[in-house]
């Protein structure tokens, strides 16, 4: 049996749903006007398409 050779992932699922539990717990006793408060001072950041686009010609 080969020992297994652990490679580093380009995206790692477990890491990014576990920032996304912390963020959620950041924002979960807040009140609606405290949410709105904390989206304005916290912008989502726009995502890079890093996909090849088919032509459409």
């Amino acid at each position: 049996m080969k020992p297994k050779i652990k490679t580093e992932k380009t995206f790692d699922t477990v890491k990014v749903f576990e920032k996304l539990r912390r963020k959620l717990q950041e924002t979960e006793n807040m009140t609606l006007a405290q949410f709105k408060e904390y989206l304005n001072k916290h912008q989502l950041k726009p995502v890079q398409n890093k996909l090849p686009v088919p032509n459409s010609t």
